[in-house]
């Protein structure tokens, strides 16, 4: 540590990817709005999060961009030991007071990297999705202990850390929330075509993994197609926009397969897949309902659906029921194509009945109740700044 006191705070905040997890953005703009100094340590590469945090710094002196000395991939290896040395190495030369880290293989890292160093550890929980696996929810029950607090992005998140005895004291809940600037309802709805529903889903899709739903895509691509197909039989006038690439190769080569699987031509189905877009706001205000169908989620699309002023179909999966109430919006057993069905018919006999405009309406009141993005970051770094350094070796 530097030998000067320093009278300003200090905090580093890191994420595994230089693409995704931009919802850090908000958190940054809000603890420099208080005057705390941040330095952002991400992976090297290019990617949109990359983009914006180098655009910030430019602009701003308080903050700063560092790649991390580790690449956050854990294979067994003298290279991986290496890789969190240097780590552990690069984050005491930084000085920080306080880090915060987003995703998993962030806290692994941060955790073992900062080990015995007095500096406070907040992990904020993006998805429950690694406590979905037996054996890492035994493996974390002992590695939780080594953060000064944990900020659960869902209720549902909270409940599986209260499952594997992390005390409830430790614990704190604050939704990522939705930027409801952003993603507002249009003046001018476009007309919605007389015949059919118009359903998007925007996730990336994730190749099936070992620890959790093994087999499995876990955005639930593959069951939304096996309902769809006879939803659309019995109503060829309704469509799908799929948006989102593969999030990786795997990923992309699991969404190259499920189109190849399917039974004819994506357009006679009613489906357009797009990789990426500009601009999914304009998508979302063309379509009838989103939905998402995981079989393990946060919030998810839903909120920024929602703050469109769409209705949602969401699975009951994690916490997506947190993001729907009975006036905005179905939920849905995970995994089953037929209940899925059963919610897309409930959603067009919605539309025949005009109450879609009704139940965006709720939608839109719900985002602005409970997931304000801008009240989520302020939370969050109230949270960082009175958080309390926890026992350095785990008990």
């Amino acid at each position: 540590m530097s030998a000067t006191k320093r009278t300003t705070v200090r905090m580093a905040i890191s994420v595994k990817t230089a693409e995704g997890g931009r919802w850090i953005v908000p958190q940054i703009l809000e603890a420099r709005r208080r005057g705390i100094e941040v330095v952002a340590v991400i992976p090297a590469g290019r990617g949109r999060l990359a983009t914006s945090l180098e655009e910030l710094a430019e602009n701003d002196a308080g903050f700063s961009v560092v790649r991390s000395a580790f690449d956050f991939s854990f294979r067994p290896s003298i290279g991986c030991v290496r890789g969190l040395l240097r780590l552990r190495k690069q984050i005491k030369r930084l000085d920080v007071d306080v880090i915060l880290y987003h995703l998993y293989a962030t806290a692994l890292a941060i955790r073992i990297a900062t080990l015995f160093l007095p500096i406070r550890r907040v992990h904020m929980v993006a998805g429950p999705l690694y406590l979905e696996s037996r054996l890492i929810r035994v493996v974390e029950a002992f590695l939780a202990r080594l953060d000064t607090v944990i900020v659960c992005g869902s209720e549902y998140t909270r409940a599986r850390y209260l499952d594997i005895h992390v005390p409830a004291s430790r614990l704190r809940m604050v939704p990522y929330g939705v930027d409801l600037d952003r993603f507002r309802p249009p003046e001018d709805k476009p007309r919605s075509a007389p015949d059919g529903l118009r359903v998007i889903m925007v996730a990336y899709v994730y190749a099936p993994k070992s620890l959790a739903f093994a087999g499995r895509g876990i955005k639930g691509h593959a069951d939304l197609l096996d309902a769809w197909r006879p939803f659309h039989d019995r109503h060829p006038h309704s469509t799908l926009t799929l948006v989102g690439s593969g999030f990786d190769e795997p990923g992309e080569a699991y969404r190259k397969r499920l189109l190849t699987a399917l039974p004819a031509a994506p357009e006679s189905l009613g489906l357009t897949w797009l990789t990426s877009v500009d601009d999914v706001r304009s998508l979302y205000e063309e379509a009838d309902v989103s939905i998402s169908p995981s079989l393990s989620e946060n919030h998810g699309a839903a909120l920024e659906a929602s703050a469109m002023g769409l209705p949602c179909i969401v699975s009951d999966a994690g916490a997506l029921p947190e993001a729907v109430e009975d006036a905005s919006g179905w939920v849905h057993r995970a995994g089953d194509p037929e209940s899925i069905e059963t919610v897309l018919e409930l959603a067009l006999a919605a539309k025949k009945a005009q109450r879609l405009d009704r139940m965006g309406g709720a939608a839109r009141r719900l985002m602005e109740q409970e997931f304000d993005q801008a009240r989520s970051a302020a939370e969050v770094i109230d949270i960082v700044q009175t958080s309390r350094p926890s026992a350095e070796r785990p008990s």
